[in-house]
């Protein structure tokens, strides 16, 4: 009998056709399982849907030449193949970053409304929560994500990341002080902040600027990302005046067709613009005191393919 190894794994090849079909048959379905769980982990490691999609393809590559006989626990043992791969990828991307035109953002998700009714879950993948991990340094952020995201223990987290519990436990509470120190808190019910963009996508149709500054609060900040592919401001922009007339600029023309759409992106309020019929960017904003703090404008439209189809995300 041919007892050849396939690389990177231990199943043990031979002519038993049946008993293959059905390891990948059952492999698959454990997989798909935990698909959603699996593309959280990543898209909160790494804050890019299509790098959370790469990831999850090379973690699939490995999952099918372990045999699953011998796993455990796969959903722990998948969770730690994806925190691997996302952490080697999230590395490289620092330095990507570090040569993007502009300010970035995360890549926005059209997200269910399970996501926004689960607080933890929506807070987590929130534009402003992403954007403070964004300050951490990947072994910070792979560790408070594991750890305060999914709960999931120091020694697991550890192996994953190929470090020592101990070094584990204090990566965890430097991360925990640093983000404690700048993480929004979330002071609405997910209908008051539906509320203030209500408000907000009613000045922005009626091209109504008094109307924004008042759901404006006084020092609300924007962020805009275009990309270097789309007109954005180079830096934050703060107070209320001002950035009611950056959003404004362009866009309150007679001769400018806009159409805002209400919408749900990582599992918050948000607004779809439309200008002349084409798909312009999305605004997701943070609300607190029943105004708008914070807005975070994306129009790089390399980041904005995943706002067509819900995107289904989890803790578990």
């Amino acid at each position: 009998m041919d007892t050849t190894r396939e690389p990177g794994g231990q199943r043990q090849a031979g002519g038993d056709a049946a008993g293959r079909d059905s390891g990948a048959l059952e492999a698959t379905e454990t997989f798909v399982a935990h698909r959603s769980l699996l593309f959280t982990v990543a898209y909160e490691l790494l804050g890019s849907a299509a790098d959370a999609d790469d990831v999850l393809q090379e973690t699939w590559l490995r999952w099918v030449r372990v045999d699953a006989a011998h796993v455990k626990e796969p959903r722990a043992y998948l969770v730690r193949i994806t925190t691997r791969q996302a952490f080697n990828r999230l590395r490289s991307m620092k330095r990507r970053r570090e040569a993007y035109l502009g300010p970035w953002l995360p890549e926005p998700l059209l997200t269910t409304p399970d996501v926004a009714a689960d607080v933890e879950l929506a807070e987590s993948v929130s534009m402003a929560l992403m954007l403070v991990l964004e300050t951490l340094t990947p072994a910070e952020r792979a560790v408070f994500v594991l750890r305060e995201a999914f709960g999931i223990g120091y020694d697991e987290i550890a192996a994953a990341l190929d470090k020592t519990p101990a070094a584990v436990h204090q990566i965890a509470h430097r991360a925990r002080r640093h983000v404690e120190a700048r993480r929004p808190r979330r002071s609405v019910t997910a209908r008051q902040a539906e509320a203030a963009a209500d408000a907000f996508r009613r000045a922005l149709e009626t091209r109504d600027l008094q109307g924004l500054l008042d759901v404006l609060a006084p020092d609300v900040v924007a962020i805009s990302d275009g990309g270097g592919i789309k007109q954005a401001s180079p830096r934050p922009i703060i107070g209320a005046d001002k950035v009611a007339r950056f959003i404004t600029g362009g866009l309150t023309r007679n001769d400018v067709a806009l159409t805002v759409e209400a919408t749900m992106v990582n599992g918050s309020s948000a607004l779809a613009l439309h200008v002349d019929g084409e798909l312009d960017g999305v605004i997701a904003m943070r609300v607190e005191d029943a105004h708008i703090t914070g807005l975070y404008y994306v129009r790089n439209p390399q980041k904005l393919t995943r706002i067509t189809s819900k995107t289904p995300l989890t803790l578990r």
